[in-house]
């Protein structure tokens, strides 16, 4: 076994090595859509500068656990310097659980709603929670025409969600399939 392992590294070169865990593996068709789509966003930069990057509200979903945290003064006691110190364990995710959707933009949050537990996210809660935000923005950044950025789940890319955006005039930035790495939240 030696002499096998002594001719495998060091006479051939070769080496154990472990695979990478990547999230996809993309197709060639997929590169080039994601590579046109990117381009695409850095056309809308070149010509609009700045301004295209502040008129962009990023839109996500995330799942948010319940925690009931003791504060640092309510686990303190009295105990004699010679004792030990007591012990805290960590605090761990409960069942329960909301659904966090929130949208931001260049200057902070803008909008946000929670969705219990047992609830979905479809298309007709999507719609809603997009007009409490057109409702929002021009309340908020009253002479932005935002641009809106979302990932391509179903509640976001439906024919209905299509419909209700155009009537709401959103304009909805490409997003290349794959691509969490787009929203902050999702790190």
């Amino acid at each position: 076994m030696l002499v096998q392992h002594t001719i495998v590294t060091d006479i051939l070169g070769y080496r154990k090595v472990s695979a990478r865990w990547v999230p996809r593996m993309l197709i060639d068709e997929m590169k080039m859509q994601r590579k046109t789509k990117c381009t695409e966003l850095l056309k809308n930069y070149e010509e609009e500068g700045e301004e295209f990057i502040q008129r962009i509200v990023i839109g996500n979903e995330s799942w948010v656990h319940h925690y009931d945290p003791e504060s640092k003064r309510q686990w303190m006691e009295y105990r004699h310097k010679s004792s030990p110190s007591p012990r805290k364990f960590k605090v761990v995710a409960s069942e329960r659980k909301v659904m966090l959707t929130v949208f931001w933009d260049s200057e902070g949050i803008v909008h946000t709603e929670l969705l219990k537990q047992g609830n979905a996210v479809n298309s007709e809660r999507h719609i809603l929670t997009l007009k409490k935000l057109s409702v929002r923005l021009k309340h908020v950044r009253p002479k932005m025409h935002a641009v809106l950025h979302h990932n391509n789940a179903r509640p976001h890319t439906s024919l209905q969600t299509e419909e209700a955006l155009d009537k709401m005039n959103f304009v909805v930035l490409p997003h290349p399939s794959y691509s969490p790495d787009l929203a902050p939240s999702d790190f």
